[in-house]
This record gives structure tokens, sequence and C-alpha cells, in this order.
């Protein structure tokens, strides 16, 4: 008899929680379904998601429900879900001071250039929102390859940090 699959709970946290952040939920709620559940919060929330992001998200086929531009306050609160890892997607975010996390969960900087940030043509807006959703789906790809069951928490740390790196 095999033991049961364990299910973690991702936090992704950037500043604006607009665009990278999203789109890494959107990624890790389609591909990890069911082991892992996905959710994205910022520092300093906008309060929308940016229109390119949707647009990235629903031309991979994945859906666009429930997604929305929050506080990563909402995260720290009693009763909200246990997180198991965060993973912040940006720099500023990184740099912040983070609030604790119930349950001391393995964290990441997997820093992703700023889509939301490129200035210029329709055409160079895309690509920015295409490459930084790219990163982020080979990250999430990296990450859900790893055999979580079975590895030690050190390891797993380190190989968090290593995807992020890449």
């Amino acid at each position: 008899m095999t033991p049961a699959a364990r299910h973690f709970n991702i936090l992704f946290l950037c500043t604006g929680n607009s665009a990278r952040s999203v789109m890494a939920e959107a990624i890790l709620n389609q591909k990890g379904f069911p082991n892992f559940t996905a959710f994205s919060a910022g520092s300093h929330p906008t309060g929308h998601v940016h229109p390119e992001a949707l647009r990235q998200i629903a031309g991979a086929g994945m859906t666009t429900d429930g997604l929305r531009s929050k506080s990563w306050d909402e995260f720290a609160r009693p009763g909200a879900p246990q997180i198991h890892f965060v993973f912040t997607v940006c720099d500023r975010a990184a740099s912040e001071i983070c609030p604790v996390w119930p349950g001391h969960p393995l964290t990441a900087r997997w820093g992703v250039p700023d889509p939301a940030a490129v200035p210029g043509a329709r055409e160079q807006v895309e690509r920015a929102f295409f490459e930084a959703f790219t990163i982020l789906d080979r990250r999430i790809a990296l990450f859900l390859s790893l055999p979580l069951a079975s590895l030690e928490q050190e390891w797993i740390q380190s190989e968090i940090d290593r995807i992020g790196r890449q």
C-alpha cells in the first residue's frame, strides 16, 4: 500500500500582486492539482490583475476564475490556509520584511523581471509577459518534479533555492 499523497499550499508573493504572482498561482493550480493549491498576494496590492497577465493565463488554456489582487495580510490571519512554501517572485517583495507565517514554511526567492513595468509598444509588453510566464512555468515544472513526500526539509530548501536561480 502506498502512503497517501500529501497536500501542499504554496503562496507566491510580489509587491503589487497584479502579474507575476498571479500567473504563478494560475500555473501551479493547473499543473499541481490535486496535490498543490496555490495562492498569490502582494505587500502593496494594486487591486487589479493586469489584463496582459489574464491574457497569458487564458492563452495557455488555464482558468482566470477567482484571480484577484490581494494583500498578503489575508494569509497571516487566523483561519487562513496553512502555507507550506512561500516564493517571492519579484526583487522588491524579496527585500521587504514578510509576515511570520504559521508553521514556518519553506521560502525561496524566484525573482522574475516585472513585465508590468515594461514600457513601449503592445508587442514589447506582450513579449515581456510571455517571457515572465515562461520562466514561471519552467520553475514550477521543476518544483513539481521534486519528490517532496520523501525528502529532507533541508534538501528541499536547497533545491527550491536552486530552481529560483535558473
